[in-house]
């Protein structure tokens, strides 16, 4: 967020905490972007009246500011990216569990919080992807297949201070144990063409443009990429197909501790879990709805179907420091 965003924003909180709410309104602290949001957003409120208000920021000050807010904050709903992060947020104690029969019947409890803190919005796979000139998908298996000799010089991996590699790493833990799961992540470290990416869109533009053969990355990211550049000499590959399956992670919300308005916030949070919803959240951002009924867009559908992982997705979060620790022992910078 630029300077006078943030300026903005700080305004516009401090002005929502000074003055009188709207009865129903809601205020939202996102991580994800305007334009992914806000369109969902102005649905909710053409379809029931409701206004909503929101501020984007990343994910660690929205967390900081619930924290230093307390029971003052204005903030009803925090939606952020990725278990590892709603996990983060929920040991913050900024997020209050909730009971919804709706948001049971529409979202499975693999992509829910146990304690029921948060909920899924919509699920990304983080897979491999491989150039279509220098690799054949006959040549892929698995995440762990990787760290094979065959891969040395051809591997690209974005850095491991992102919280989505940390998530992957904490399945990898969960499945593998640290030993094993330490062995897997040297072999990739080893197999690096070139230095880590920042992101993912630059590490999928290395790959096509021949810097390095195969990587793994967000679906979503790829799907922004090809829309964009249909000529993208890239496809993803679904791994673990034999075995537990492609690893998959989540954006989702939760009601803060001190909403002013929990209930209007538990009635937004139930109506993005609903087929009407579901399809439009899901589809502004190339991902997969967490409501197993609602199908993807044309252009997540042509991708082709996969077996998942069924680990629980908040695995992520209790695993995150273990994760940690191990990447950066494994190398992985």
């Amino acid at each position: 967020m630029q300077p006078s965003k943030r300026l903005l924003a700080a305004f516009t909180l401090t002005a929502l905490a000074g003055g009188a709410q709207a009865a129903d309104e809601v205020v939202v602290y996102s991580s994800r972007i305007d334009e992914l949001i806000k369109p969902v957003f102005d649905a909710y409120t053409a379809k029931t009246g409701v206004p909503i208000k929101f501020i984007t920021d990343k994910e660690a000050p929205l967390i900081a500011r619930l924290k230093a807010e307390g029971a003052n904050t204005p903030a009803d709903m925090l939606i952020t990216v990725d278990a590892g992060n709603l996990w983060q947020a929920e040991q913050a104690g900024v997020l209050q569990p909730f009971k919804s029969a709706t948001i049971d019947a529409n979202i499975p409890s693999q992509s829910r919080s146990s304690p029921d803190s948060w909920t899924g919005l919509s699920l990304r796979a983080r897979t491999i992807f491989y150039s279509t000139e220098r690799v054949k998908p006959s040549e892929l298996s698995t995440y762990e297949a990787l760290a094979d000799k065959n891969w040395e010089g051809r591997l690209c991996l974005r850095t491991s201070k992102k919280v989505y590699n940390q998530s992957l790493t904490a399945t990898l833990i969960e499945t593998h144990g640290e030993a094993k799961t330490e062995e897997i992540i040297k072999g990739w470290v080893n197999n690096l063409a070139t230095d880590v990416f920042a992101d993912d869109t630059a590490l999928l533009q290395a790959i096509d443009a021949g810097q390095c053969d195969v990587g793994i990355t967000n679906t979503y990211y790829y799907g922004r990429l090809h829309k964009a550049n249909p000529d993208l000499k890239v496809k993803p590959f679904w791994p673990n197909q034999q075995d537990r399956g492609v690893h998959v992670n989540l954006a989702g919300a939760g009601i803060t501790k001190n909403a002013p308005h929990a209930e209007a916030a538990k009635k937004l949070l139930e109506w993005m879990t609903t087929e009407e919803a579901q399809a439009l959240f899901a589809g502004l951002n190339q991902e997969f709805p967490a409501n197993p009924k609602v199908p993807a867009s044309e252009e997540v559908q042509a991708w082709g179907t996969f077996k998942a992982d069924a680990i629980p997705v908040e695995v992520a979060g209790k695993r995150q420091a273990q994760a940690i620790m191990l990447m950066d022992r494994a190398g992985w910078n």
